[in-house]
């Protein structure tokens, strides 16, 4: 059962219909329809390819503002990873951060060899800042409490099942 949300849901909320429909379904794919792990090997791959651009570009805002041009971006491309699956990365990396043993910062998406579709994530994202003082700040933190929002609701989902989302089961994508 694939549908397309209507165009007045926004993209953040479509995405998670998606993810909980292919949890649904057993499928994964824009059209919903693929349901054999080669196949959805050839969606993440094709994601990777469409996620470069603006994985680069994000690092290269955080270096060029924050590290003053200090960094270096790396790609690692996809690989297969330890248990079986197919990984990609994008590291942000610089002096300080090597001299200090820690990680860069790192775009990860995967598609780990017992899960139903990829992911995203961070090496370390758990926490954002929060220092609003005015209305306009406020206004600027509405992309990052999207991000938490719906990560939230997708580690919800996986703590229980996709059925804890009413748009899931009663229809829709």
């Amino acid at each position: 059962m694939t549908t397309t949300p209507p165009e007045t849901v926004p993209q953040h909320i479509a995405a998670l219909l998606r993810h909980f429909g292919d949890l649904r379904d057993g499928t994964h794919g824009e059209s919903g329809d693929t349901v054999s792990r080669r196949g959805k090997e050839r969606h993440f791959e094709k994601a990777v390819e469409l996620l470069h651009p603006y994985a680069v570009q994000v690092l290269e805002e955080f270096d060029t503002v924050l590290l003053l041009g200090t960094g270096e971006v790396t790609a690692s491309g996809i690989r297969r990873t330890q248990d079986g699956g197919l990984g990609a990365s994008w590291t942000l990396s610089w002096p300080e951060q090597r001299e200090a043993g820690i990680a860069p910062i790192t775009l990860l998406a995967y598609y780990g060899g017992g899960f139903h579709h990829p992911h995203l994530r961070g090496a370390t994202v758990h926490d954002w800042p929060l220092n609003v003082f005015t209305p306009e700040q406020a206004a600027a933190e509405v992309p990052t409490l999207r991000a938490i929002a719906t990560g939230d609701l997708h580690n919800l989902v996986f703590q229980r099942d996709y059925q804890i989302v009413p748009a899931t089961v009663r229809g829709g994508r």
